[in-house]
């Protein structure tokens, strides 16, 4: 049981995206990194897959959105960095996960009918 423990006191938690959620996510014990560049993000993942680091980073939509190399090494990888994504609190309706799409061609559909 302590093994388990001390897996997960050594996973870090972050949040790079929109400055208005950043708060929220502090309160939850999250390291945040308000409003980064893309270039930002990506010295932040690569520190974070230099130094063999199990992490979950939240991206808001933007960051995720971006085409870095860097975000897809780290999403090839897999494993010990989970990405994932949250909308933004401007735009809810603008934001879609990317398996929406390829659930929604399985499907046999053309254009996904929402994105939430």
């Amino acid at each position: 049981m302590s093994e388990l423990h001390d897996d997960i006191s050594t996973t870090r938690m972050i949040f790079m995206g929109d400055a208005t959620l950043t708060d929220g996510f502090k309160l939850i014990g999250f390291e945040t990194i308000a409003d980064p560049s893309q270039e930002t993000m990506d010295r932040v993942l690569g520190s974070l897959v230099d130094e063999k680091q199990n992490a979950l980073v939240i991206l808001d939509n933007r960051l995720a959105s971006s085409g870095s190399e860097q975000l897809k090494r780290v999403r090839a990888e897999g494993g010990r960095i989970i990405v994932t994504k949250v909308p933004s609190l401007n735009d809810p309706e603008n934001f879609h996960f990317d398996v929406d799409d390829k659930v929604h061609s399985l499907l046999g559909g053309t254009e996904p009918k929402g994105h939430v």
